[in-house]
């Protein structure tokens, strides 16, 4: 039996609007998976080492590559905690810009297409100002006790994150 590999053999499907994504952490969990570029085996990367879970279900957009070499990060409002390895057709909604060790880090916040709660979610400005706040400090504390510092910055809105996933597409198209 052949299984695909969730960053290189899936397609990512983008129509402008909507997008495959594949979850690697489910949101309220400590452990932080991420899919193994050459195997695409959910590796165990590390434990939280904060009292911190992650807020969100977070994951990857296939055949896509951030400006960090990695895959463009996915974080998927939706009512559910999702599971790890998960397909799912996300709308994207807005980013949160971040800077990881100098290189760009960002964060696309995309809806489940198949959740009620968050169909009405069409930009940035209609997700609640607290559950943003909660994501922002969380990706400026989850790594203090480790020594490590990333710069989070502002939210942009959805067409500076189709923007970026457009360019993330063309980035893994030259590359692979």
């Amino acid at each position: 039996m052949f299984i695909a590999h969730p960053w290189h053999g899936i397609d990512h499907e983008f129509n402008g609007s909507e997008i495959n994504g594949v979850i690697e952490i489910s949101r309220g969990m400590k452990a932080k998976y991420e899919i193994d570029k050459k195997s695409g085996l959910l590796k165990l990367d590390r434990v939280l080492s904060t009292s911190f879970v992650y807020p969100i279900n977070y994951g990857i957009f296939p055949k896509t590559l951030g400006e960090d070499g990695d895959p463009l990060d996915l974080l998927l409002l939706t009512q559910v905690e999702v599971e790890p390895l998960c397909l799912v057709y996300a709308r994207p909604i807005g980013m949160l810009r971040m800077n990881d060790r100098g290189e760009g880090d960002d964060k696309i916040i995309a809806v489940l297409c198949t959740d009620p709660s968050v169909n009405d979610y069409n930009n940035i400005e209609d997700v609640p100002i607290f559950l943003k706040k909660e994501i922002q400090h969380f990706f400026q504390q989850y790594t203090v006790l480790e020594g490590k510092h990333v710069i989070v910055g502002e939210f942009y809105d959805r067409e500076q994150a189709l923007k970026v996933i457009q360019a993330a597409i063309e980035r893994y198209s030259m590359t692979y």
